[in-house]
């Protein structure tokens, strides 16, 4: 399967998502913001990030243009529940614009979850 790297500032949902993705087999490693989020990546490289875009330090968005410009071949999912400067909807899309592979809505189902790992996996 594959390696994961979970960056979500709110613990509830970032062991969420670790239960979920171990139990279906990947290999997931966990970061509570982007700093350490992208430290851990540079570390050890990942398949997937699955980035949360609202967080203390760096901010989801900042992230992926960060990714994008230094491992254009990593997968990307964002997430977002909303914010206070942006909606949620709008948050999503921007991240998809900058180069998400597919982005999630909070809350999100587990299946939903799997769906979009599946489908950051199949794409080029």
């Amino acid at each position: 399967m594959a390696r994961i790297l979970v960056i979500e500032d709110e613990d509830d949902i970032r062991g969420l998502c670790k239960r979920i993705l171990k139990q279906s087999g990947h290999d997931v490693t966990e970061a509570s913001d982007g700093n350490s989020g992208m430290m851990l990546y540079r570390e050890h490289l990942h398949d997937i990030i699955i980035t949360d875009i609202i967080m203390p330090e760096k901010e989801g968005i900042e992230m992926i243009m960060e990714l994008r410009r230094d491992f254009p071949e990593v997968k990307i999912i964002a997430i977002s529940g909303g914010g206070h400067a942006m909606t949620g909807p709008a948050c999503l899309q921007l991240a998809k614009r900058l180069g998400a592979v597919t982005t999630l809505a909070k809350p999100f189902s587990r299946q939903e979850l799997l769906d979009a790992v599946d489908e950051a996996l199949a794409s080029e």
